[in-house]
């Protein structure tokens, strides 16, 4: 199995720099194995039914990115020197690994004012990654971070305009709780109160679950063979309530059906043995053509970036050969692509909702 088996042409102008506004304007594109709908996120009922279950991650993305000035005195002077830091995970002595740009201008002990609430430390160095210790914690920090940072957008929309304010509130799920993600669930990002109530009116369940989505997320895939891809490792939970009401709704015959790629790599993690069991720690599964999916009915998810990890996973979900097909659909009605871009459910069992539009 080669990486080129996951390569596609993508125009530049179907990447999506902002979301659609409102976020259920996005136009959604619904797929089975026999038939592809054109529609809106806001139509996502007419292809859900009573006893279906939703799996949410409700993970935080916090406002990672952040930008300041290193002091150094000399024998010439003061000088100063421009520090960029991208923060990636906490670490169990109290610092946070985090890239830091350009790290040769930074020494161990040194100090990066953010702001004037905000510093940090640089304490130690490994894989290329600095370890730093701020001044702040617990909600003391959590309070200057999100004063001083900015929202963490991938690559591909940074290279096209910086974060602003306005990505502070488009970034984040409406549902996010707890934090700890520098990369957001995307697909999760389509959904309003408005759908999820209308959605629950009709029958649909929600479960929620945690994983922290992490930077590695955005690594390319490095290998031609796929299988010897080896992926970063992400934390996740699921309780022993979320397990219970996916175990209830598989036995009841309705769909599980997660919203986004993190949702169903962290459900498939929690069910080795068949069923989902409760889960708290890390994860690193790698799902691509030839996985046995033991939950995961169907799938909302975003437009993916070739060659990429989760463009595997979605062609093990539906097939290689039809997830070419779908895309080659999505670029040739102008679908927008990636993290801000629209959305699709990829049923591979069928759309058997008699309601469904023909």
């Amino acid at each position: 199995m080669k990486l080129t088996d996951f390569d596609f042409d993508l125009p530049d102008e179907l990447i999506a720099t902002r979301p659609a506004v409102p976020r259920t304007s996005a136009r959604l594109l619904v797929a089975d194995t026999a038939q592809i709908h054109d529609a809106r996120v806001s139509d996502l009922g007419r292809w859900l039914r009573a006893g279906d279950r939703l799996v949410l991650n409700d993970t935080r993305v916090i406002p990672a990115r952040l930008s300041g000035l290193r002091a150094r005195m000399s024998a010439q002077g003061a000088t100063e020197a421009r520090i960029e830091v991208t923060l990636l995970e906490p670490r169990a002595d109290g610092t946070w690994s985090a890239l830091v740009k350009p790290l040769k201008k930074l020494k161990i002990a040194e100090v990066v004012q953010f702001s004037d609430a905000l510093s940090a430390t640089l304490d130690g160095v490994e894989d290329g990654q600095g370890h730093l210790r701020f001044n702040l914690a617990g909600d003391d920090f959590d309070a200057a971070l999100a004063e001083a940072g900015a929202m963490p957008l991938p690559p591909y929309i940074a290279a096209k305009r910086p974060a602003d304010e306005q990505d502070k509130h488009d970034y984040q799920t409406v549902w996010a709780r707890h934090s700890g993600a520098v990369a957001a669930p995307t697909a999760s990002l389509h959904f309003d109160d408005a759908l999820l109530a209308e959605l629950a009116a009709m029958g649909v369940a929600f479960t929620h679950v945690t994983l922290h989505v992490g930077a590695g997320t955005f690594l390319p895939v490095k290998v031609d063979d796929v299988t010897t891809h080896k992926m970063h490792a992400e934390w996740g939970h699921v309780s022993a309530t979320a397990a219970a009401e996916i175990a209830a709704t598989k036995a009841a015959g309705g769909r599980v059906i997660p919203v986004g790629t993190t949702a169903l790599r962290l459900i498939e993690s929690a069910a080795q043995d068949g069923t989902v069991q409760p889960w708290d720690g890390t994860t690193d599964i790698f799902i691509y053509p030839g996985f046995t999916f033991q939950v995961a009915d169907g799938l909302v998810t975003n437009f993916h970036l070739p060659k990429s990890t989760l463009m595997m996973l979605v062609a093990a979900l539906i097939g290689q050969n039809r997830i070419r097909e779908i895309y080659a659909h999505a670029i040739a009605e102008k679908y927008r692509f990636f993290s801000y871009g629209d959305a699709s459910l990829l049923l591979p069992l069928g759309t058997d909702d008699p309601n469904r539009p023909q």
